[in-house]
């Protein structure tokens, strides 16, 4: 896994400002803790330099990388502290040539059309949208991706977003992750108060995921009970029937299969902004999926089950 695929997964990157490089491991540890294995120091002061070396040498877990990196000098200065990926507020040529003839992963700032095209004359396309709540938000990234769609362009929001409007980003396939110094806030660091740290680190993944309970199966022995168990839902609770050709659903939230299958008694269907993000921090809780179970659509994976049963229920995942 390269280090834009491993942003992508991760999909959020927190935007960290050290006064004091010897908080740079704390901080570092305390998003590891709350689930994020991604931080993006800042040049914005003196101590940035420092602090990408402090986590490089002792964080090594951590893929940590470059922010607000304004000159070729201070680009260089980063990869050479330990720097895995660098992030420029606006396309600078200088920046972005020697990342790509040196195999440095670099997201330069493109709010335009003709910025774009410049990222895509070097190969990249996965770019920086800063700031994103000045430029339009996730509006304009779906305006600029319509004609960039066939080039694979994606963005990664920064500036204006944080928990209240993640949801608007979190579902949409030319968002690659989502930036911001909401996830490990200055303040935080000044005050050491790392649990504060962790504790927006792990609120932010749940909101980036966003899982909710989509519909409960449950498994009959054939189509005519089935349909009786379905009418009895109706009957009950006003469930309007609606039948298929392996199950029937009462209402939308629960199917009854017209024959046994995954989960001794049925399965849950948990629906997610991101299956694939999903299968990425659930196996950091240590849980699976079936590959062999995945559906697809237009090339994207829209559900998959887990390998565990949960109460003798199978789950998947739905695709939001």
């Amino acid at each position: 896994m390269n280090t834009l695929e491993r942003i992508g997964l991760a999909g959020l990157v927190p935007v960290v400002v050290i006064n004091d490089a010897d908080d740079a491991v704390p901080a570092a540890e305390a998003l590891l803790k709350g689930g994020l294995d991604i931080m993006e120091i800042t040049m914005r002061t003196d101590a940035g330099i420092q602090a990408i070396k402090n986590v490089a040498d002792g964080c090594p877990e951590m893929l940590v990388g470059a922010g607000t990196v304004l000159t070729l000098e201070k680009c260089q200065e980063a990869v050479d502290a330990g720097a895995k990926f660098i992030v420029s507020p606006g396309f600078n040529e200088k920046i972005v040539a020697w990342c790509v003839e040196n195999d440095v992963a670099v997201t330069p700032g493109c709010v335009t059309p003709t910025e774009i095209e410049a990222a895509l004359a070097y190969g990249i396309k996965t770019v920086k949208f800063f700031p994103a709540g000045t430029y339009g938000g996730i509006q304009a990234c779906k305006s600029l991706y319509g004609p960039y769609r066939a080039a694979d362009v994606s963005f990664i929001p920064t500036g204006g977003v944080d928990n209240s409007n993640l949801p608007d980003f979190a579902d949409k396939p030319y968002i690659h992750a989502v930036g911001g110094s909401w996830l490990c806030s200055s303040s935080a660091i000044a005050k050491h108060d790392f649990d504060a740290i962790t504790a927006s680190a792990s609120t932010a993944i749940d909101v980036l995921l966003g899982f909710e309970v989509a519909h409960i199966g449950i498994n009959m022995n054939d189509k005519d009970s089935s349909l009786r168990a379905a009418d009895s839902f109706n009957k009950a609770f006003n469930f309007p029937v609606k039948e298929g050709n392996s199950s029937n659903f009462a209402g939308t939230g629960i199917e009854i299969m017209n024959a046994p299958y995954l989960g001794a008694n049925g399965h849950i269907a948990i629906r997610t902004n991101s299956i694939a993000r999903a299968i990425h921090y659930l196996g950091k809780r240590g849980f699976e999926v079936d590959e062999t179970t995945a559906k697809f659509k237009d090339g994207r994976m829209i559900a998959v089950y887990l390998k565990d049963e949960f109460g003798g229920f199978a789950v998947h995942l739905l695709q939001k």
